[in-house]
């Protein structure tokens, strides 16, 4: 005999109640999940229970965009029935759009500070913990990207500097030449006119025995000349 038709109403059974919302909960969560990841769709999920617990199921955890886009989705095809209709409901539903919106983000603020965690399951907690590593690593990325852009623009700046420094250097080293060339040409001048003088002759240098020898000579010729002299003059006298 085949199953018959299951009457769906409310569980009295308190115990039976809980178990059985646990049971279909995990299901519908498996379900949406599948068919995100078979048919390539954004879904999202959310279950409150009787006692306000929540349960949600949001593709690539982005709950936050996907009820967006379903609210400018709702948007465009209310302005296509009613274009030029604008009520009071209108605003009013617009107040609590965007009350909702604030508090849920108000709500995932506390949760990336680590607040208000009670109510999370561990599933929820898990997912919280997956992006909050994710955004390390992005602003850790981000921040090795800034470091090693200052470095190179660092490095750029003292390339920059030093070829200046050299740049410097070369100026003044042919400054120092340009003031040190007309001294040069002074100092080949003088030089120059110094070698034009006429040069002084050699003196005759005699040593003390040579001197002595001629000396000797003269002495001996004188002798010579006056020894007859000296013989006349003896001569008459001893007449």
């Amino acid at each position: 005999m085949g199953r018959g038709r299951v009457q769906l109403k409310r569980i009295e059974n308190k115990i039976n109640r809980q178990v059985t919302f646990s049971k279909r909960s995990t299901g519908l969560l498996k379900k949406a999940h599948e068919i995100s990841v078979l048919c390539d769709a954004q879904v999202a999920l959310i279950v409150f229970s009787n006692k306000g617990k929540l349960l949600e199921y949001a593709t690539d955890s982005c709950m936050e965009q996907i009820l967006e886009r379903y609210e400018r989705y709702s948007y465009a095809e209310r302005q296509l029935v009613e274009p030029d209709f604008e009520s009071q409901g209108n605003w009013t539903f617009e107040y609590s759009r965007l009350k909702a919106k604030v508090e849920v983000l108000q709500r995932n603020h506390r949760h990336y500070l680590g607040e208000d965690l009670d109510s999370l399951t561990l599933k929820e907690i898990q997912s919280l913990e997956q992006q909050l590593d994710t955004a390390h690593k992005q602003i850790r990325l981000r921040k090795n990207q800034l470091m090693h852009e200052s470095i190179t623009e660092l490095q750029r700046k003292e390339r920059a500097i030093q070829e200046q420094n050299n740049l410097l250097a070369k100026k003044i080293k042919e400054k120092e030449k340009a003031a040190a060339q007309p001294q040069i040409q002074n100092w080949e001048q003088q030089n120059h006119d110094l070698d034009l003088l006429p040069q002084p002759l050699p003196c005759l240098n005699i040593g003390g025995t040579q001197q002595d020898e001629f000396l000797q000579v003269r002495r001996n010729q004188l002798d010579l000349t006056l020894e007859p002299f000296y013989s006349c003059h003896l001569g008459c006298f001893a007449a």
